[in-house]
């Protein structure tokens, strides 16, 4: 009961360590099967207990640090007593964690939590030096898509640091909002993101919108879209729900289920040197079963049939058509994220101009058993960088119509066109992991289906970042990661250019209680027309693997995030290989791979 909570002391740690060093002097390891903790990773922030969505993301000029909050149980190792863990950090890789909550569920109007939000570094009146937090108070439970709502069990607070985050006041306004538009009959209404937007309403590029996700039962999910008091952000105006695309839409297998009730909603604007498009990326609740979706290629998703069925996606919008009432239509849509990864939550950070991603890695691969005796559950993603990708001079893709991929934007440019779509990759500055790593060049190289043989050991953390120039014979390029010293437990990246799909075997170990389906996205290569003639851009693969963590960015525009839960806690070197549909027939060339072996903070 929220009468039997006590307000928590908080004792931030008083250096910048690894998350791995910081939560081991948390968690008792006695407990654990051999096969357990080593899956905790290094230089992942997690915590321990039950850690889901990151929240309170941003940068304080202040105090030079950078603010990562995110929902968390500290009392246990399953989702409840829904609290905000609170990490600083000056360079997005190094964090240093607080040992306890900085908002548990105390008050009257959050006593069954305190939900997603977002953070401004600025006074609730505008006055600067203060950092807010604008977040879902909850007072009532169960909360769910599926259930009828209970108006006022969601409601918009603030609490306010004048401290550089160490402690935080709720305030004596709050709830500033007790529920959703009371006309409109929703599905959820939670999760604030507080942004500019160049064209909104007002066209003003200095104007504050908020944002809170959810949907209309129904009839759609959506984003309910707020005009904010930039001078005190007290003040908020339901001006009108930001989209409307109906129930489940789901185009191709290129944008995935759009649901029916949406998650942690973010709108941002994003540039190239020649065009800007608006994005919002949202997690997609509601989603139709994999096999209730139509002829869409899902027959091989194994990895997800055994998950939550939900997506984190991305929709590009537009200027509303004149025959709804939303605020903006629908332009194209894609799938953020293709794995184990949802609730992503983002920030520009006005250090590098750049809109920056976190999400929320799910333990939902482990049996409950195996979860619970590794004495954590979650992590937080590393950052990534969003943009909009513009291809010119784009003459088709390596199999599909570019009309049937609709996670592009295609403008024709008199006989070629110009491709636009959501980038993302990491964050340059997570080179600092390298400091200290062994780094192995490979250079150019023919590949061939690969032999059994096995090179020298490495840890399980390292990166790798390889450049394939495929060939119109290649059936299957990639590369293969043994984890044991006889070659026959592998993890496998590669692609499939016949079915324009990306695929991540992971090994196959002896045991029940995990998930050890293989991961899918669908991926293509563009052909260019160039001064020479055809050209095909090569296909890139950038990875990140720690300890049980891998996350696989593929030419900046699709990218998968999973679990690999190896009894071993070793990998060996990198095998690059490829296969063809004939013989004798060089089907790839791997063009140059660069290893970082020993990752670390």
């Amino acid at each position: 009961m929220a009468s039997e909570l006590e307000v928590p002391i908080l004792k931030p740690l008083q250096k910048s360590v690894s998350p791995r060093q910081s939560q081991e002097t948390l968690t008792d390891e006695k407990n654990l099967p051999p096969n357990a903790s080593q899956w905790r990773p290094y230089f992942h922030l997690t915590a321990p207990g039950w850690l889901n969505d990151p929240c309170g993301l941003g940068y304080d000029p202040t105090t030079g640090l950078y603010h990562l909050c995110f929902q968390w149980n500290p009392h246990g190792n399953d989702w409840g007593n829904i609290s905000w863990g609170h990490a600083t950090s000056p360079d997005l890789v190094s964090w240093t964690p607080y040992l306890d909550p900085i908002l548990a569920p105390e008050a009257e109007y959050d006593c069954r939590g305190v939900f997603t939000g977002c953070l401004r570094a600025t006074d609730i009146a505008g006055v600067p030096g203060a950092l807010t937090i604008l977040y879902t108070s909850v007072k009532h439970l169960p909360i769910h898509h599926t259930l009828p709502y209970t108006y006022g069990s969601e409601s918009l607070s603030l609490a306010v640091s004048r401290d550089g985050g160490r402690n935080w006041e709720r305030q004596a306004c709050n709830p500033i909002i007790t529920g959703p538009p009371s006309h409109l009959d929703v599905t959820g209404w939670r999760d604030p993101c507080i942004t500019t937007w160049t064209e909104g309403p007002d066209a003003d590029p200095s104007a504050l919108y908020g944002f809170i996700s959810g949907g209309i039962a129904k009839r759609a999910p959506t984003v309910f879209v707020y005009k904010v008091n930039a001078n005190d952000l007290r003040e908020w105006e339901f001006i009108g729900p930001l989209l409307d695309t109906g129930l489940n839409l789901r185009p191709s297998r290129w944008s995935g289920d759009l649901g029916v009730n949406w998650e942690v909603a973010n709108l941002m604007t994003l540039r190239s040197e020649t065009a800007s498009r608006d994005f919002v990326i949202m997690g997609a609740e509601g989603c139709l079963p994999l096999d209730s979706t139509g002829d869409f290629g899902d027959g091989d998703q194994e990895a997800r049939r055994r998950r939550e069925v939900r997506g984190q996606l991305w929709v590009s919008v537009k200027s509303a058509e004149t025959s709804t009432d939303a605020l903006t239509s629908y332009a194209f849509s894609g799938i953020f994220d293709h794995g184990c990864f949802y609730a992503a939550n983002s920030f520009y950070d006005t250090q590098t101009a750049q809109q920056i991603v976190y999400g929320w890695i799910t333990e939902e691969d482990l049996s409950d058993s195996l979860r619970h005796r590794q004495g954590f559950s979650g992590l937080i993603s590393l950052p990534r960088v969003v943009g909009l990708m513009t291809l010119n001079h784009v003459i088709r893709a390596r199999n599909s119509p570019l009309s049937a991929i609709t996670s592009i934007e295609v403008i024709p440019d008199a006989h070629v066109f110009t491709v636009q779509t959501m980038m993302i990759s990491p964050d340059s500055r997570l080179q600092h992991l390298r400091k200290g790593a062994q780094r192995h060049h490979r250079d150019r190289e023919i590949l061939s289906i690969p032999k059994d043989q096995v090179g020298a050991s490495m840890t399980s953390r390292w990166e790798i970042e390889a450049e394939f120039s495929v060939g119109q014979s290649c059936s299957r390029v990639g590369i293969r990661i043994p984890h044991t010293a006889d070659g026959q437990s592998c993890t496998t990246l590669s692609w499939h250019p016949h079915s324009e799909t990306f695929t991540i075997h992971r090994p196959k170990i002896e045991n029940t209680e995990i998930n050890q389906g293989y991961e899918t996205a669908p991926h293509t290569l563009f052909t260019f027309e160039g001064e020479t003639g055809e050209t095909e851009e090569n296909l890139k693969v950038h990875a990140f693997f720690d300890s049980s963590v891998l996350e696989v960015f593929v030419n900046e525009r699709t990218v998968i995030s999973t679990r690999i839960y190896h009894p071993s806690d070793s990998c060996f070197e990198p095998i690059f290989f490829a296969e063809s549909t004939g013989p004798n027939i060089e089907p790839a060339v791997l063009l140059h791979a660069d290893i970082w072996d020993g990752l670390g903070v």
